[in-house]
């Protein structure tokens, strides 16, 4: 598996280098860093309260991993090593730029480099990059500046999005351990003047054309020179067999070009694409056949001169879910999703994976157990993670994390950081669904406050106006505003929760946790404050943990929502939860709390370091019985849902 951090948009002469490792590293509890000039002078040994130390980037303070280990509140950071410029001399003749990439930095941060702004951030779970060619202007060999971060995270700030980074010193009931500071990767790229951009900065892959058999292409062209047309070529293959090419120049009034790509393909025979299924002469990525197209990315000046390339992937395949039908429905099947709530945490690092192939391990043990996807909940998860996905055949839900106190302040910062999460990860077929909000988080009074509905309207709206291609699960849970998806909670025992999936107006589309399903008009273009026939999905059910074993050091913070006596006991439950769901006849996919312990909530399917505490097979047993009860006796129903 590559180690580049963006393994999905990559360029195969990369010159680049990790900054991971050892930094000097300062708590600022009197925030005098900046008054007192650190960025110019370098960090100080010693503060009033705190000597300087050395932490391993990318993991935050708060974690053992390699780091300070503190469950401390500490607002202020600053962060400092060495810089060198990696360009060779024939890059810096060509023009090549000095490229820093952070892949998140929680939550708000300025960058120097010898005492010279470069810039800064805000918004603690997506990457950003900064040009710093400009501090290395010394003729000569490679020089080595000083890189400075100081980062600016509240623990206390409730209107900061923060997700489950609990606001106290001490983890406390599905709240966790807060990640402040650099928590993913850091690198540094040289990258040509004029170049092609990722997702981030405007490439956008669209590839639901099943019908048609086109990949529709926007490429975004970075340091276009004023007044030139490049030209931007998009190769597609399969099983390393050329599907076809498109070309386009720019216009002069535009820094970006629309390609599209026939991906068709005549005769499949001689490609060896193993379990595909085909449509037209499109192979389609799902779940049983997760079949990737390999894309090139290649941009050329006016004289037609390669200037740089990008090799990246993209699956063919189209979700659709026509209000009126009930149906979720990937490349025009029906399609049950069992899915697990997947936080995203680990013991000795918190958010941040201990290596790349957790998260790919994290994949396979859900698959393990039957589940076909997840609800990536309250996190935007590092992007190998998308990118095994993508490999895997595995569904994803895109989420972020939510704040907790509603205004203008946090709408500010909800509706950037949400635009970036969205962009980054919108070229990747395992993304199914947006969940913007949970659980009405943030948001306590929406059915009497229009200013909170408005505004997850207008995010509604605005993620709509990025993606058309996706549905929107507006407010997880319960309180939907505008959706395209109709979600619901419920960590009722079998019986209870049997009892109300079989009734959808009483039971499913009843009050949950004493709140409405829905608030205001939530379809108006339907004419109903229901969303008849969109499709119903339980959102988060089960959280059973087991009893802990007597004379344990487990006790009264080892929770979850109901108690199993034993393995066998929450296998039993287990399946009862999941018929009981599937049997009532309304409900086309699930989301089960959750993948894995995390601190004091144990109440996942596997330990918090990733054992089973439950056979996998067993698991997948019951998960295919699901699976074929739905398709054999509810699928042909749907439609009068």
């Amino acid at each position: 598996m590559p180690d580049y951090p963006r393994p999905d948009f990559q360029r195969p002469d990369l010159n680049w280098t990790s900054l991971d490792g050892a930094w000097d590293f300062l708590f600022d509890d009197a925030d005098h860093g900046l008054t007192q000039g650190w960025h110019h002078q370098g960090l100080p040994a010693q503060t009033d309260t705190h000597p300087r130390g050395r932490i391993q980037v990318p993991y935050a303070f708060q974690t053992p991993a390699l780091g300070i280990g503190l469950h401390e509140a500490h607002e202020v950071l600053w962060y400092e090593r060495p810089l060198t410029d990696i360009r060779t001399a024939a890059e810096q003749a060509r023009g090549h730029r000095l490229v820093l990439r952070f892949g998140a930095v929680d939550y708000e941060c300025t960058v120097w480099v010898d005492g010279q702004r470069v810039g800064g951030h805000r918004g603690g779970h997506v990457p950003f990059d900064l040009d710093v060619s400009d501090a290395f202007r010394s003729e000569g060999p490679p020089a080595t500046r000083r890189l400075t971060l100081r980062v600016r995270d509240s623990p206390y700030d409730l209107s900061q999005p923060r997700g489950k980074q609990y606001w106290g010193p001490v983890p406390d009931s599905i709240f966790y351990t807060p990640t402040s500071g650099i928590w993913q990767s850091v690198w540094l790229e040289s990258l040509p003047r004029m170049r092609l951009g990722g997702s981030s900065e405007g490439t956008v892959l669209r590839s639901d054309d099943i019908a048609g058999g086109h990949l529709h292409a926007r490429v975004a062209v970075l340091g276009r020179p004023a007044g030139t047309k490049p030209q931007v070529e998009v190769e597609a293959r399969l099983g390393g067999v050329l599907v076809s090419r498109g070309r386009q120049h720019l216009v002069s009034d535009r820094d970006w070009a629309s390609v599209d790509v026939d991906m068709r393909v005549s005769d499949p025979t001689p490609l060896q694409v193993r379990d595909a299924a085909w449509k037209g002469g499109v192979a389609l990525w799902a779940p049983e056949h997760p079949v990737l197209y390999d894309l090139t990315l290649r941009l050329c000046d006016e004289s037609g001169g390669l200037v740089d390339t990008v090799e990246s992937t993209t699956g063919m395949r189209r979700i659709s879910w026509t209000r009126g039908d009930g149906t979720f429905r990937l490349n025009g099947k029906p399609c049950f999703q069992t899915l697990v709530l997947d936080q995203g945490y680990w013991p000795e690092t918190g958010l941040t994976p201990p290596s790349q192939a957790a998260l790919r391990a994290d994949i396979e043990m859900a698959q393990r157990m039957g589940l076909n996807g997840c609800r990536k909940h309250q996190k935007v998860e590092d992007p190998v993670f998308h990118y095994w996905a993508d490999r895997l055949g595995f569904l994803v839900w895109g989420e972020i994390a939510n704040g907790y106190a509603f205004g203008d302040d946090y709408i500010d910062r909800f509706n950037s950081e949400w635009t970036e999460a969205v962009r980054r990860d919108l070229n990747h077929p395992c993304i199914v669904a947006w969940t913007p909000f949970n659980e009405s988080w943030g948001y306590p009074s929406l059915k009497d406050n229009v200013d909170q509905r408005n505004h997850i309207r207008a995010v509604y709206y605005l993620t709509k106006t990025l993606d058309p291609t996706r549905p929107i699960n507006d407010n997880c849970g319960w309180e939907h505003v505008c959706t395209d998806l109709t979600t619901y909670h419920d960590y009722s025992d079998s019986i209870e929760l049997a009892s109300s999936c079989a009734d959808l107006e009483r039971g499913i589309l009843g009050k949950k946790s004493d709140r409405d399903m829905f608030v205001g008009p939530v379809a108006q273009d339907a004419g109903s404050r229901h969303a008849p026939g969109a499709p119903v999905i339980c959102s988060e059910f089960g959280g059973v943990n087991i009893v802990p074993a007597k004379g344990t050091a487990a006790g009264d913070r080892d929770w979850g929502y109901t108690t199993a006596s034993d393995p066998e006991d929450l296998l039993a439950r287990l399946d009862r939860l999941v018929m009981g769901i599937v049997q009532g006849g309304h409900t086309c996919g699930l989301v089960y709390t959750q993948l894995c312990d995390i601190e004091q909530e144990v109440n996942g399917l596997y330990s918090y370091d990733r054992k089973e505490k439950v056979p996998a097979d067993r698991v997948k047993a019951l998960m295919d019985a699901a699976h074929r009860f739905y398709h054999e006796r509810v699928a042909p129903k749907e439609g009068a849902v």
